[in-house]
């Protein structure tokens, strides 16, 4: 029996004999062939019913007869967890040579499916619809589609053979839109018809590694004219008038790529797409690919301020991951398919380190003013300032579990901790920036470790994986010390305070003042929720008094008060933001404790809170004994 055959044929070998219908239940996957897998796969998807958020689905397979395990992807890369929103997927039907196939899905391992393809036949059809979210969720299970917008993340709507890495299976992509739409995308088009699209065939990994977007209101701005390598800014919205990207809009984002050439040394990717979803109506999130990024946000992005203000580091961040995620890998995030599990423990450089770099670009490009960036900063430092939960929970720990904290509640995250590498991650990779620059005596910097680490291969998207050494070793070359031992110590440690110590080597310290800052104002403005964690310690939603967090020990933790609550009144007077801040700012020259009317569920209750400290802004201010690392 050769090679393949008995890959075929061992997923029945380990079924022990258990069988339905001709068809394996066992939960053991067949082994993994390096080999590529025979024939190309067809991949057509309908999203012409767009309007009640059905895609239609139809796929054929290159078999041979006998035991076949189809997978639906779980381990979504970017999502860091197995996210496959396979609930969704409905009307699951095998057909061979005009027949209907039975099939089971596996008893363990609920993204598996068993069937047993007949004698003679040499394609499977496999057709099924997916029923796109219409409410709640996370990345790809939250809202995808509006009666103008489609967000395709391939994952969705594929199965694959299992046994056999992604990227030696081949695919041929295509898709049919509702009448007149235009669309975007890193795959290559190989001819259009009308409303139907056919792309050129793909491996597995790059298909699911290039989403599409595609509306009724598009647009397409060039942001590298010129280049010998094109970048590009794909638009879709719900309304013709939120497309409404400026001159100087266009002049920032050419200068963020610019600027990552300058940072990194290097570029990989053929091409690059910026996939800009800008709708009220679906998920608002950003997840990074190696040729394009799918960023979704609010509809009045280009239109208001204050949301550009608080999302300009979008973008910034989802494009340093075309080179710091997906081209340099943690080796425990790199799986030969999407059925394979993730290890996450390295999450604090794949998105720690993008967190820094994101920020810092979205500086340097224009988008956001150096005292927007220092702003910015400010909240992050007092954020983790105020994060209990690293009394308990380390930072690496919050890394170790991520895939089941991206989908824990908001309530008491102070003290539970969440995906905290993140803004964390800002201030252990400022700590390292200033570190390299006081030892190098202002000579070197991260800057130069972007170059060592991420500006090899230049124009090569195939992925390089790393380990927590090949950072240290990175860091070395740039410039010696123990960073094994300092990077340890940042991850390891269990203590109140988070580690500011890049911001006070930078030339700056954090301090508090009753005046917000222009990040403050807007955060509150547009996500409607007053932060008051560093006064009297809870966040309050503007609209409808709902409280979302208390702070773990705080002032309003020990009057009694949880999230969930709702505040009916402030000494006495019906809830507002003006009522909220008046009281906090009154009870700082009286020693009558704040008190706040509360629902909780059915109840009505009266709670004292015992604070006179007045409102608190968090703001960096320069020491100017110390050189001034952070500005430059």
């Amino acid at each position: 029996m050769n090679t393949r055959a008995f890959r075929l044929g061992g997923v029945l070998a380990a079924c022990l004999a258990t069988v339905w219908a001709g068809t394996c239940l066992a939960g053991t996957a067949p082994a993994l062939d390096p080999g590529a897998y025979p024939g190309t796969l067809t991949l057509a998807v309908d999203v012409s019913d767009a309007s009640r958020k059905l895609f239609r689905v139809h796929e054929t397979i290159p078999v041979k007869p006998g035991p076949l395990t189809l997978y639906y992807p779980q381990w979504i890369p970017g999502e860091h967890s197995p996210s496959g929103p396979i609930e969704n997927m409905a009307g699951l039907t095998f057909r061979a040579d005009g027949k209907n196939l039975p099939w089971r899905r596996d008893l363990t391992d609920m993204f598996a499916f068993h069937l047993t393809v007949p004698e003679g036949t040499h394609t499977l059809e496999v057709s099924f619809d997916f029923l796109s979210p219409d409410n709640g969720g996370e990345f790809g299970t939250s809202v995808s589609v509006t009666p103008a917008i489609v967000d395709l993340e391939w994952n969705q709507v594929v199965l694959y053979p299992a046994g056999y890495w992604s990227r030696d299976i081949t695919v041929q992509p295509a898709i049919t839109l509702p009448a007149d739409w235009q669309f975007g995308t890193a795959l290559l088009t190989a001819a259009r018809h009308g409303d139907s699209v056919t792309f050129k065939p793909v491996t597995l990994n790059n298909l699911v590694d290039s989403p599409l977007i595609a509306g009724a209101h598009f647009t397409q701005v060039d942001l590298a004219p010129g280049a010998r390598v094109p970048v590009y800014m794909d638009i879709v919205a719900d309304a013709a008038d939120d497309l409404a990207i400026t001159a100087k809009d266009t002049e920032h984002y050419r200068a963020l790529v610019q600027q990552a050439y300058k940072l990194f040394g290097s570029h990989h990717y053929d091409q690059y797409h910026f996939l800009y979803t800008l709708s009220d109506s679906t998920g608002h999130f950003g997840l990074e690919h190696h040729q394009s990024s799918d960023d979704r946000i609010g509809a009045d992005f280009f239109t208001k301020p204050e949301a550009k203000l608080l999302a300009a580091g979008l973008l910034p961040h989802e494009y340093v991951h075309s080179w710091n995620g997906k081209f340099r890998r943690p080796a425990d995030l790199w799986t030969p398919n999407f059925n394979v599990p993730m290890k996450d423990d390295l999450l604090w450089v794949y998105e720690g380190l993008t967190q820094y770099f994101g920020p810092v670009l979205t500086a340097r490009s224009g988008l956001w003013t150096p005292q927007q960036f220092r702003d910015a900063l400010a909240e992050t430092a007092a954020s983790m300032d105020h994060r209990p939960g690293r009394t308990w929970r380390p930072l690496q720990d919050t890394a170790d579990e991520a895939q089941i904290l991206y989908y824990a509640p908001r309530s008491w995250g102070n003290w539970r901790r969440g995906t905290d590498f993140y803004p964390e991650g800002t201030l252990l990779w400022l700590d390292v920036d200033t570190k390299i620059r006081e030892l190098s005596h202002d000579r070197r910097s991260l800057n130069d470790f972007a170059r060592v680490f991420y500006g090899i291969h230049d124009g090569s998207y195939v992925t390089v994986t790393y380990s927590f050494d090949d950072i240290v070793k990175a860091l070395n070359q740039v410039q010696p010390y123990d960073w094994a031992g300092f990077l340890r110590g940042l991850l390891d440690t269990r203590q109140y305070h988070a580690p500011l110590a890049g911001i006070s080597r930078g030339g700056y310290k954090l301090v508090y003042t009753d005046t917000p800052s222009e990040i403050t104002k807007a955060a509150t403005k547009v996500r409607h929720t007053l932060n008051l964690m560093y006064s009297i310690g809870m966040t309050v939603h503007t609209k409808d008094g709902s409280i979302g967090d208390v702070l773990w020990n705080g002032p309003a933790f020990k009057a009694g008060i949880g999230p969930g609550m709702t505040v009916v009144a402030v000494n006495g007077r019906e809830f507002s933001e003006d009522a909220m801040n008046q009281a906090i700012s009154g009870a700082e020259h009286s020693s009558a404790p704040i008190e706040l009317l509360l629902k909780n569920t059915s109840y009505y209750k009266t709670y004292k809170v015992d604070y006179h400290g007045g409102l608190k802004y968090p703001h960096l201010v320069r020491v100017k004994s110390v050189p001034d690392y952070l500005d430059r």
